[in-house]
Protein backbone atom coordinates (compact mmCIF):
# COMPACT_ATOMS: atom_id res chain seq x y z
CA UNK A 1 0.00 0.00 0.00
CA UNK A 2 2.66 2.40 -0.95
CA UNK A 3 1.46 5.96 -1.64
CA UNK A 4 -2.00 5.33 -0.14
CA UNK A 5 -3.36 6.18 3.27
CA UNK A 6 -4.11 3.62 5.92
CA UNK A 7 -7.76 3.61 4.91
CA UNK A 8 -8.92 2.45 1.51
CA UNK A 9 -10.77 5.04 -0.59
CA UNK A 10 -14.55 4.80 -0.25
CA UNK A 11 -16.77 4.85 -3.25
CA UNK A 12 -20.28 6.19 -2.87
CA UNK A 13 -22.95 7.91 -4.99
CA UNK A 14 -20.72 11.00 -5.26
CA UNK A 15 -17.64 9.04 -6.34
CA UNK A 16 -14.53 8.52 -4.24
CA UNK A 17 -13.79 10.58 -1.14
CA UNK A 18 -11.17 12.62 -2.97
CA UNK A 19 -13.59 13.35 -5.83
CA UNK A 20 -16.22 14.41 -3.33
CA UNK A 21 -13.81 16.67 -1.42
CA UNK A 22 -12.46 18.17 -4.66
CA UNK A 23 -16.00 19.13 -5.62
CA UNK A 24 -16.39 20.98 -2.34
CA UNK A 25 -13.46 23.36 -2.85
CA UNK A 26 -14.58 26.96 -2.57
CA UNK A 27 -17.79 26.02 -0.76
CA UNK A 28 -18.77 26.34 2.86
CA UNK A 29 -16.60 24.32 5.29
CA UNK A 30 -19.75 22.92 6.84
CA UNK A 31 -20.54 21.13 3.59
CA UNK A 32 -17.28 19.21 3.79
CA UNK A 33 -18.29 17.79 7.16
CA UNK A 34 -21.80 16.63 6.32
CA UNK A 35 -23.00 14.72 3.27
CA UNK A 36 -24.98 16.80 0.75
CA UNK A 37 -28.17 14.85 1.41
CA UNK A 38 -28.42 16.46 4.84
CA UNK A 39 -28.22 19.98 3.37
CA UNK A 40 -31.22 19.77 1.10
CA UNK A 41 -34.01 22.07 2.30
CA UNK A 42 -37.18 20.40 3.53
CA UNK A 43 -39.88 20.04 0.91
CA UNK A 44 -43.03 22.04 1.45
CA UNK A 45 -46.46 21.41 0.06
CA UNK A 46 -48.10 23.68 -2.51
CA UNK A 47 -48.87 27.18 -1.29
CA UNK A 48 -52.51 28.08 -0.97
CA UNK A 49 -53.19 31.60 -2.26
CA UNK A 50 -56.29 31.87 -0.05
CA UNK A 51 -54.16 31.82 3.09
CA UNK A 52 -52.24 35.01 2.36
CA UNK A 53 -52.63 37.77 4.91
CA UNK A 54 -52.34 40.57 2.37
CA UNK A 55 -52.51 40.89 -1.36
CA UNK A 56 -49.19 40.87 -3.19
CA UNK A 57 -47.68 44.29 -3.70
CA UNK A 58 -47.98 47.34 -1.54
CA UNK A 59 -51.15 48.08 0.37
CA UNK A 60 -52.94 51.40 -0.01
CA UNK A 61 -51.52 52.68 3.27
CA UNK A 62 -47.97 52.07 2.05
CA UNK A 63 -48.29 53.78 -1.32
CA UNK A 64 -48.49 57.37 -0.10
CA UNK A 65 -45.77 59.58 1.27
CA UNK A 66 -44.79 59.21 4.92
CA UNK A 67 -46.83 61.35 7.29
CA UNK A 68 -45.37 61.98 10.71
CA UNK A 69 -47.77 61.73 13.66
CA UNK A 70 -46.09 64.83 15.09
CA UNK A 71 -47.67 68.00 13.71
CA UNK A 72 -45.28 70.18 11.79
CA UNK A 73 -45.15 73.89 12.64
CA UNK A 74 -47.10 76.05 10.23
CA UNK A 75 -44.88 78.01 7.89
CA UNK A 76 -46.90 81.19 8.52
CA UNK A 77 -46.83 80.73 12.31
CA UNK A 78 -44.56 83.17 14.07
CA UNK A 79 -42.10 82.02 16.73
CA UNK A 80 -43.89 84.30 19.18
CA UNK A 81 -47.10 82.27 18.87
CA UNK A 82 -45.32 79.02 19.74
CA UNK A 83 -43.56 80.78 22.62
CA UNK A 84 -46.93 82.02 23.92
CA UNK A 85 -48.23 78.46 23.69
CA UNK A 86 -45.27 77.21 25.74
CA UNK A 87 -45.84 79.88 28.40
CA UNK A 88 -49.50 78.87 28.59
CA UNK A 89 -48.52 75.20 29.02
CA UNK A 90 -46.08 76.15 31.79
CA UNK A 91 -48.78 78.18 33.53
CA UNK A 92 -51.22 75.24 33.38
CA UNK A 93 -48.59 72.89 34.85
CA UNK A 94 -47.88 75.32 37.70
CA UNK A 95 -51.60 75.52 38.48
CA UNK A 96 -51.83 71.73 38.51
CA UNK A 97 -48.81 71.52 40.84
CA UNK A 98 -50.39 74.05 43.22
CA UNK A 99 -53.66 72.10 43.22
CA UNK A 100 -51.83 68.85 44.05
CA UNK A 101 -49.86 70.58 46.83
CA UNK A 102 -53.16 71.78 48.37
CA UNK A 103 -54.58 68.27 48.14
CA UNK A 104 -51.51 66.81 49.87
CA UNK A 105 -51.71 69.39 52.67
CA UNK A 106 -55.41 68.62 53.15
CA UNK A 107 -54.74 64.86 53.40
CA UNK A 108 -51.96 65.42 55.93
CA UNK A 109 -54.22 67.71 58.00
CA UNK A 110 -56.89 64.96 58.01
CA UNK A 111 -54.39 62.60 59.61
CA UNK A 112 -53.12 60.63 56.64
CA UNK A 113 -49.44 59.82 56.54
CA UNK A 114 -47.38 59.18 53.41
CA UNK A 115 -46.12 55.85 54.80
CA UNK A 116 -49.66 54.69 55.56
CA UNK A 117 -50.81 55.56 52.05
CA UNK A 118 -47.80 53.78 50.49
CA UNK A 119 -48.59 50.66 52.55
CA UNK A 120 -52.22 50.84 51.47
CA UNK A 121 -51.22 51.13 47.80
CA UNK A 122 -48.84 48.19 48.18
CA UNK A 123 -51.63 46.06 49.68
CA UNK A 124 -53.94 47.02 46.81
CA UNK A 125 -51.32 45.85 44.30
CA UNK A 126 -50.99 42.54 46.16
CA UNK A 127 -54.79 42.14 46.21
CA UNK A 128 -54.98 42.76 42.46
CA UNK A 129 -52.25 40.18 41.79
CA UNK A 130 -54.09 37.56 43.87
CA UNK A 131 -57.38 38.41 42.16
CA UNK A 132 -55.72 38.01 38.74
CA UNK A 133 -54.50 34.53 39.69
CA UNK A 134 -58.00 33.63 40.91
CA UNK A 135 -59.51 34.82 37.62
CA UNK A 136 -56.99 32.77 35.68
CA UNK A 137 -57.81 29.64 37.70
CA UNK A 138 -61.55 30.21 37.24
CA UNK A 139 -60.99 30.54 33.50
CA UNK A 140 -59.03 27.28 33.33
CA UNK A 141 -61.69 25.46 35.39
CA UNK A 142 -64.42 26.85 33.13
CA UNK A 143 -62.59 25.55 30.05
CA UNK A 144 -62.19 22.10 31.63
CA UNK A 145 -65.89 21.96 32.57
CA UNK A 146 -67.01 23.50 29.28
CA UNK A 147 -68.87 26.38 30.93
CA UNK A 148 -68.39 30.13 31.20
CA UNK A 149 -66.65 31.75 34.15
CA UNK A 150 -69.90 33.59 34.90
CA UNK A 151 -71.55 30.22 35.59
CA UNK A 152 -68.84 29.37 38.16
CA UNK A 153 -69.29 32.53 40.27
CA UNK A 154 -72.30 31.30 42.32
CA UNK A 155 -70.61 27.95 42.99
CA UNK A 156 -67.72 29.72 44.72
CA UNK A 157 -69.82 32.44 46.36
CA UNK A 158 -68.41 35.22 44.18
CA UNK A 159 -70.17 38.45 43.26
CA UNK A 160 -70.28 39.42 39.59
CA UNK A 161 -69.72 43.08 40.52
CA UNK A 162 -66.51 42.39 42.45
Amino acid sequence: MKGEGAWPARRGPQGTDSEYLAGLRGRSPALALDPPALHTPPRRGPRTPGLRRTQPGLSKSCRGAFQSPRPSPKSGQADGASEDSLHLDIQKLKEKRDLLDKEITQLISEGYSVNELEDHISLLHEYNDIKDVGQMLLGKLAVIRGVTTKELYPEFGLDMND
